[in-house]
């Protein structure tokens, strides 16, 4: 007699999964399953199909070795099509008294969930530091939502980087001191890399054949695929990247495309590293005196701030908000997003590390590639999709406000208070792409302008009226309108004639 079915999904690699600490390896079944509508409901990179296949069949395996009946179904069996599917099949098979899961990061899944005919009982996941109900009541009746009174609390409750009910160091935030270009000779070796075992080779022999076709290199492949493993790179991270986290976390650098960046949004997102452990080492690391109080501080708002902040976001405003587009946005996402070609080598820099590594730091995110878009005026869904698909870390819950709130301003000020748009003034302080480019960074008009420096007047222009006001913009408009009317006439000028991409 099975009493429950229990279904682990790719992104919930937790052995504290609340299903699985609630569970009985001696009466419970465990549902794993690798299916088309997960594998293709965007054109993932091969990287992060591989990843998440890999770290599957690793986490069934340990789920086996701890006295579980896993009932697995991989991808090239050609078994059931979607989750709901491989449900059923398991309750034909063991008439279960009940089926449960944690709820899923996505609101598709949540839906397809619900309507199973199964019956699946959802609870919720408190791997997260900030539950869907309690962010929901942080919400109510605030005019703002801004991310730093959230992270203030988060603080408070948890007691990360405080010193009794004051923040440590004196200051709650340390954003001025980490926003330095950065220097090579401050970089460290980067992330831990893996060699692939016998299962990742199999799962990457896999995906090979049956994803030929999708945007991104898969080899070499070098994520870790177990918790182990995911607890070595973030060991390595504190230990040799975060010292330096602080002053280099918004720079960006031609052939350096990790920085002090540890990539640890992929374990995260997988499960495989929890954010309050993540938080703690970061936390203990600072009061051991090997990391200074900006690094630390900086690198937990990332995630006790910004991470919990935004995925309270997507709960909160539900399934519409990912087709936001506050700004109506139309045109079609730039050949150059999938590799075609383009003089602009900020872009093309972008689009082939994350075509090779399926990453990309968030200032590359939100200053290059996510400026750029929002500048032309590309429609957000089709934005949303592209960043859904190239990156190993993206997950609807976590990519959704981060693309369509924060880098296309498309949910009209939800997430940010004004947009993250910029000439190439920001991208030539912040890093070297500017040099051998096409394109020169201080030309505003005319030959040789840089597509950035048109497109930003132009953007502004176009949405007058609806950012003058903002207190943070004033300044900007006083500045267009100082300039003389003929070199207004040819910028916009300029920024007609641009097409796509150059």
């Amino acid at each position: 007699m099975v009493r429950r079915v229990i279904l682990v999904l790719g992104d919930q690699l937790s052995p504290e999964l609340a299903v699985l600490r609630d569970g009985d390896p001696e009466q419970d079944v465990v549902v794993m399953a690798e299916v088309p509508d997960e594998t293709g409901y965007v054109p993932h990179h091969p990287k992060k199909i591989a990843l998440v296949l890999s770290a599957m069949r690793h986490f069934a395996e340990e789920l086996r070795a701890d006295g579980w009946t896993v009932r697995y179904f991989r991808l090239e069996e050609d078994g059931p099509r979607s989750i709901c599917g491989a449900l059923m099949a398991v309750h034909q098979e063991v008439s279960p008294e009940e089926v449960v899961a944690v709820r899923p990061g996505e609101h598709r899944l949540i839906e397809a969930l619900e309507a199973c005919p199964v019956g699946v009982r959802m609870v919720e996941d408190d791997r997260f530091l900030c539950s869907v109900d309690r962010f929901r009541d942080w919400a109510q009746g605030r005019k703002e939502l801004r991310m730093e009174w959230f992270y203030r609390e988060m603080r408070r409750e948890t007691g990360l980087l405080m010193d009794g009910d004051q923040p440590a160091g004196g200051t709650w935030n340390y954003d001025k001191q980490n926003r330095k270009p950065a220097q090579r000779s401050l970089l460290q070796s980067g992330p831990m890399e893996f060699t692939p075992d016998a299962i990742t080779e199999t799962v990457l022999a896999m995906v090979r054949e049956r994803f030929a076709e999708n945007f991104g290199t898969l080899d070499p492949f070098t994520f870790g695929v177990t918790r182990t493993q995911a607890r070595r790179a973030l060991a390595h991270f504190v230990k040799t990247q975060l010292p330096g986290f602080g002053d280099t976390q918004d720079a960006m650098l031609l052939d350096e495309p990790y920085l002090n960046h540890g990539v640890l949004s992929v374990y995260m997102n997988l499960g495989l590293l929890l954010p309050r452990e993540v938080c703690e080492a970061a936390d203990a690391a600072y009061r051991d005196g090997q990391v200074p109080i900006n690094s630390a501080e900086g690198f937990i708002r990332q995630i006790l701030g910004w991470r919990e902040y935004v995925r309270g976001i997507y709960f909160l405003k539900g399934p519409e908000y990912v087709t936001s587009n506050t700004l109506g946005h139309t045109r079609d996402l730039p050949a150059a997003y999938w590799g075609g070609e383009t003089d602009m080598r900020c872009i093309r820099e972008v689009v082939a590390q994350t075509r090779d590594l399926a990453y990309a730091h968030h200032i590359q995110r939100l200053m290059i590639t996510g400026n750029y878009a929002l500048l032309l005026g590309v429609d957000p869904a089709q934005v949303h999709e592209w960043y859904l698909s190239v990156y190993a870390d993206a997950y609807e819950w976590v990519e959704a406000p981060n693309t369509v709130g924060m880098s296309q301003w498309a949910d009209g000020g939800v997430v940010a208070s004004k947009p993250y748009v910029s000439s190439a003034n920001y991208i030539d302080r912040m890093s070297d792409y500017c040099t051998g480019c096409a394109f020169d960074p201080k030309v505003k008009v005319g030959e040789g302008a840089c597509p950035f420096n048109l497109l930003y007047w132009d953007f502004l222009v176009r949405h007058r009226e609806r950012f003058e006001g903002n207190r943070r913009m004033g300044v900007v408009y006083k500045a267009w309108d100082g300039m003389g009317e003929e070199k207004r006439r040819e910028v916009l000028r300029g920024a007609e004639t641009l097409g796509e991409v150059i």
